[in-house]
């Protein structure tokens, strides 16, 4: 099944891929408008899809959440494979590889960010930026650290968050940092959402982490 998704065409020949993940219970419309604050010169094609589960009353799901940090492998395995699906079609209709592709997103979006831009197997993309999130723990998937050196990571994470604890954003930050990832980590009192007071330094990453728009 291929996931339905909303996107943001750069104005012209765009210049890299930007995929946005949204978090439990949203849907695919829910990030896009951060293309224009990420992307104020729309210099980038941003996709952003829609979670394949959709529990009675409660949105849109990546994954079953039987515990925070450690996700339903059955329904984590499912949705890996069909954002795998869709990368690999995105990358194939726009001509703009991996190599020039941020991948990022919000709490569950985070999650299958640093799921899919470290997946044992699936190509290294230019960048990772983590809104709220964890890496996952779930059998039979590990993060392929060894040949994602110097991977730009952008870990961003409250202080309040009641859902996700930043106990999870910290040791995500420590974990890649500690294999040789090019990690920054910005920290603030905000709860479980995207903080608008790191939106300007998480534009300025994406620039410097796609040269393209330099």
């Amino acid at each position: 099944m291929t996931l339905l998704y909303a996107e943001r065409p750069a104005v012209g020949p765009a210049q890299g891929l930007l995929v946005l993940h949204h978090g439990r219970g949203a849907d695919e419309r829910d990030l896009l408008p951060l293309a224009d604050v990420l992307d104020p010169r729309g210099r980038l094609h941003v996709v952003a899809p829609r979670a394949p589960l959709a529990p009675p009353g409660a949105g849109y799901h990546w994954y079953l959440v039987p515990q925070v940090g450690t996700p339903d492998p059955e329904t984590f395995n499912a949705a890996f494979a069909e954002l795998a699906e869709l990368h690999d079609q995105l990358w194939q209709q726009t001509g703009l590889g991996p190599e020039r592709t941020v991948l990022g997103g919000f709490s569950m979006g985070a999650v299958m960010s640093y799921a899919l831009g470290l997946g044992p197997g699936r190509p290294r993309p230019a960048g990772i930026l983590a809104f709220s999130g964890f890496l996952p723990t779930v059998p039979g998937w590990e993060p392929d650290l060894e040949t994602r050196a110097r991977l730009p990571v952008l870990v961003a994470h409250g202080t309040n968050d009641a859902v996700i604890d930043v106990s999870f954003g910290r040791s995500a930050a420590d974990r890649l940092r500690a294999a040789g990832l090019d990690v920054e980590y910005r920290e603030s009192a905000a709860g479980h959402d995207i903080d608008p007071r790191e939106l300007p330094d998480a534009e300025a990453w994406v620039r410097r982490t796609l040269p393209v728009l330099a």
